[in-house]
């Protein structure tokens, strides 16, 4: 199984201080961004990582990261995303990297508190299919929303008025080769970019799609609310803890 980390995009939110380096280079707490999803997918047991960046500062990933030897790789690979085009367009650069394997996606602004080895565990025992994961959230109407009806996902949307349901799909996915194939098949949104929810509802109709409730905190990193309240929850209590989520 195969690691990706997404960290493209213009990290507008965070103006002024994107003007001059990529987001997910911008400290929280004591380390760089990007190396919490480093270590989720390390911790995962996933050793074959590629990160998707963009922007101007595409070229300080590697002066950063090298090869990866301080997370204990060999290599990390690294591919150009120009533009924002979306999740879903940010990880279709990443077919030749995936050569057919299963993969985990990360969004390179998601931090936790545990790890996800029991969620990718769960994941490899499927025949095929995509596994998201899932926290219980104040505020699900900021992001992807699951509905649910006998305990399985049946439709996730996307920032809605009114949720179905507390849980807020998180950055972290698991998807087989067929995840290719559905994003060619996807449209621009009406914010012009291609959706991961798109691809995530694709799984649903399919009957393949499975999650696994995240335990620990979980935060992004993209606003400089977000930004602040990582920092604060790393500050006090560390990510990347020996915590697990339940499969289902």
């Amino acid at each position: 199984m195969k690691g990706i980390i997404l960290a493209g995009g213009l990290g507008s939110r965070l103006l002024p201080l994107t003007k001059i380096t990529n987001k997910h280079l911008l400290p929280v707490f004591d380390k760089p961004m990007i190396y919490y999803p480093i270590r989720t997918l390390v911790d995962a047991g996933i050793r074959d990582i590629m990160i998707v960046t963009g922007g101007n500062s595409a070229g300080d990933f590697l002066r950063l990261l090298g090869n990866g030897s301080e997370f204990g790789l060999e290599d990390i690979a690294y591919t150009y995303q120009q533009g924002e085009g979306g999740i879903a367009d940010a990880l279709r650069l990443t077919e030749h990297f995936a050569a057919g394997d299963r993969i985990c996606v990360v969004l390179g602004d998601n931090l936790i508190e545990g790890n996800i080895l029991n969620a990718v565990t769960q994941y490899q025992k499927q025949k095929e299919g995509a596994m998201i994961l899932l926290k219980e959230v104040p505020d699900p109407e900021r992001f992807g929303v699951p509905e649910f009806s006998d305990g399985r996902i049946v439709r996730i949307e996307e920032k809605p008025r009114t949720p179905k349901s507390n849980y807020a799909v998180i950055g972290i996915y698991c998807y087989d080769p067929r995840v290719y194939s559905i994003i060619r098949t996807l449209k621009p949104s009406g914010r012009g970019e291609l959706e991961i929810t798109d691809v995530n509802n694709a799984y649903i109709e399919a009957g393949t799609l499975t999650h696994s409730i995240l335990e620990g905190w979980w935060t992004d990193a993209g606003t400089f609310e977000s930004l602040h309240r990582a920092s604060h929850l790393v500050a006090e209590g560390g990510a990347n803890k020996q915590k697990t989520g339940k499969a289902s």
